[in-house]
């Protein structure tokens, strides 16, 4: 195993913060990798890694080596780009919605795919908060603001919201005429997974937006389970139009109050910084940024 092996490999299991998990990712045996570090830290005169029985974690020489590593390491593939074929190429781990993967990218996967032959494709699908580095994920997707997180972020797009109720929830309440007209009316409690708290209802009414926290009989904190609850009649929910356009097709669902639209939620990808110039990471950006811009959402 030459230096740069031994960057690679040092890299991998600061960001997975784990000796098995690195060996694993990268098809070596744990006995390799550990010995591997050893030598390492042998040949620098330093101590990288401090190891516990549950996590890996840099020492101050460790962190300094690691963000050396990762420029170099980075400026060696994008040196090795340039005088070969310049095709992305590697696996490249991405963590989404499903709904959002089925209705946008898998219908023009193999498209991308095609373009990058020699690249592979690893597709998470979720909502939950990751921690990228950790996990090895190279991109998530997420609809929402986004907080401070230390992660690059770039914008997509704005998401389309709407207002639904089953019919049968209206023939028991009533079709709302106005969001002043929603007393006596129920919501389905979506539950944040920031605040664990319950999330209003959006309204805009003349250019202002109006919060409406109706009485929940039931609250969940996963967006399918809500929108299945909403088609069995247990409440107003809002939700991105993509995801409830065919219910309103087909009349499973009716949409409530068109006239004052909840508020658009943007939709981002987020990526760490040692990542950044990685150029199967770049292309799949631009991809799903001209994806995005052109798609109903």
């Amino acid at each position: 195993m030459d230096r740069l092996d031994r960057m690679q490999l040092f890299v991998r299991v600061v960001d997975r913060r784990s000796f098995a998990a690195a060996a694993a990712d990268l098809c070596l045996a744990r006995s390799t990798v550990t010995e591997s570090i050893k030598q390492l830290e042998k040949d620098l005169g330093v101590r990288l890694l401090d190891r516990t029985t549950r996590h890996v974690t840099t020492t101050l020489d460790g962190l300094a080596f690691y963000e050396r590593c990762q420029t170099v390491l980075a400026e060696v593939e994008e040196a090795e780009n340039i005088f070969r074929d310049a095709q992305p190429r590697g696996l490249l781990r991405v963590d989404a919605h499903p709904l959002l993967t089925q209705t946008f990218l898998l219908p023009h996967l193999a498209d991308f795919l095609g373009r990058y032959p020699l690249l592979k494709l690893q597709l998470g699908q979720g909502d939950r908060l990751v921690d990228m580095v950790r996990e090895g994920i190279d991109c998530v997707i997420r609809a929402g603001e986004i907080e401070d997180s230390g992660l690059i972020m770039r914008r997509l797009g704005m998401i389309r919201e709407v207002t639904c109720a089953s019919p049968a929830y209206i023939e028991k309440y009533g079709l709302p005429v106005t969001p002043d007209a929603l007393e006596g009316h129920m919501m389905i409690g979506f539950i944040s997974s920031r605040s664990g708290q319950i999330i209003p209802l959006e309204f805009t009414m003349n250019g202002k937006l109006k919060e409406v926290t109706l009485p929940a009989q039931v609250m969940v904190n996963n967006s399918d389970t809500m929108a299945d609850l909403g088609r069995r009649g247990f409440g107003i929910f809002q939700a991105p139009r993509y995801r409830l356009e065919k219910d309103i097709s087909a009349g499973t669902l009716v949409e409530l109050l068109p006239d004052y639209p909840p508020s658009p939620t943007p939709l981002s990808a987020l990526y760490p910084h040692s990542r950044h110039t990685a150029p199967r990471l770049r292309v799949f950006l631009d991809w799903i940024s001209e994806l995005f811009k052109n798609a109903a959402l």
